[in-house]
């Protein structure tokens, strides 16, 4: 038997460990070369690990929710094996990120397998009576017939009898006082699910938790008529949307925060806590929170400020679709210097977004609504949306903050603002 050991390989630049979110294979399968044999999580991305070799999986390093650091026992695989193709190198790491560098398997004497994954627990106590074989519940043919008399539905009635048998006492004092209470409506709800949390999922609960934890928070609520703006979004998806594709208002939003820190270079900046830096970006990457079945993940539009609003809005579906179908990479859901969050289609009137540390600022757009605006002399129907802003009030002041999203407000209510070379003085 030649078993050798495959190491967790290097998965990204600065991680320096991952959560073992599922096995694609479990001891004793068989694997070429390049078969997927688990997927990683990280506080980014989920990755697939394929194995470098073929042969018979011998033992697994891990149970799915663990976290092991990268260079760690991955999996042993015996090389040897009559259906093995290749043998040597360690498990590869995903051809995302560019550089990969995978240390030499080494021998390994077997280990005992360890103990199954436990699945999602569900506890359901049981608050009526038992039933029978066939679903029904246990009583006497003789109590049956008296519920049917009385038009009791027996499913509802408590039984107190061995093992939840609904007894005659059982049944007349439901008739006498339990009816009136319960009457006909559905059964109580009584079940309980226990749900480990890990991969993304834990990855994003430690998240807020440690933003929540370090960063005062403060936000600001602005109504902004967007009246002008979606004139010109309209016509623009007239004249252009069939050959370039249709805008949404994230374009806009996204034109509008690039022109806006030109004057507030604080709101587009980082904060290391630990040694005491703010470090400002003259560059916008622009981290876009997406919602993906695993949970919420951020891609980055990098340099924003360079893109046209065509580009930025084929950026946008090229990076959600990554993000949902589980193909961004670490390179593509880190380096974010300001977080846009939006909440509209779902109906959010207004939001207090949590920062992406160690970003200082989070933009949260709300939903468009069309409401009365007095013009002076009479109420009139505007198209109406609220932006929510969040801050660290550690390095940023709330007349700093106030200042950048009453520019937001004047860009999106004149859009024609957003093409031109203008910034204040």
């Amino acid at each position: 038997m030649a078993e050798r050991t495959f190491k967790l390989p290097d998965i990204g630049e600065g991680i320096a460990e991952a959560e073992i979110a599922d096995w694609l294979v479990k001891v004793g399968d068989i694997v070429q070369e390049d078969d997927l044999i688990c997927e990683v999580t990280t506080d980014k991305a989920t990755v697939e690990i394929p194995a470098s070799a073929g042969g018979r999986v011998t033992w697994l390093g891990g149970e799915p929710g663990e976290t092991m650091a990268i260079g760690g026992d991955l999996i042993r695989i015996d090389t040897d094996d009559a259906a093995a193709d290749d043998v040597g190198r360690e498990a590869k790491a995903p051809e995302e990120p560019d550089a990969v560098h995978s240390p030499e398997p080494v021998e390994s004497p077997p280990a005992p397998q360890p103990a199954p994954s436990r699945a999602p627990q569900s506890t359901a106590p049981s608050m009526l009576g038992a039933r029978d074989a066939t679903g029904n519940p246990l009583a006497a043919p003789s109590v049956r017939g008296r519920a049917r008399e009385a038009g009791v539905d027996l499913r509802r009635v408590r039984g107190t009898g061995p093992a939840g048998r609904i007894l005659h006492s059982d049944l007349e004092d439901f008739i006498a006082h339990g009816a009136a209470m319960q009457g006909t409506g559905p059964e109580p709800r009584t079940a309980t699910t226990e749900i480990p949390v890990t991969g993304v999922r834990r990855a994003i609960a430690e998240r807020m938790a440690d933003a929540k934890r370090h960063i005062p928070h403060f936000s600001i609520i602005e109504e902004v008529e967007v009246e002008a703006l979606e004139e010109l979004r309209g016509r623009l998806n007239d004249r252009f949307g069939a050959d370039r594709g249709k805008l949404t208002l994230l374009p806009f939003i996204i034109r509008a925060v690039s022109e806006a820190i030109l004057d507030h270079p604080e709101i587009n900046a980082h904060f290391d806590d630990e040694a005491g830096i703010v470090t400002r970006y003259e560059a916008l990457h622009a981290g876009i929170a997406t919602q993906t079945y695993q949970g919420l993940m951020v891609p980055v539009i990098e340099h924003a400020e360079a893109l046209s609003l065509w580009e930025t809005a084929a950026e946008l579906r090229r990076l959600s679709d990554a993000a949902r179908a589980r193909r961004a990479g670490p390179k593509e859901l880190t380096g974010s210097t300001l977080s846009i969050t939006s909440l509209g289609p779902l109906g959010a009137i207004a939001t207090t977004p949590i920062i992406n540390r160690p970003e200082v600022a989070i933009v949260g757009i709300n939903k468009m609504s069309v409401r009365p605006v007095w013009n002076g002399g009479k109420f009139v129907p505007r198209r109406m949306m609220n932006l929510s802003c969040s801050f660290d009030h550690r390095v940023v002041d709330g007349w700093v903050a106030a200042e950048f999203v009453a520019k937001l407000k004047s860009l999106l209510e004149v859009p024609a603002m957003l093409f031109m070379e203008y910034r204040d003085e």
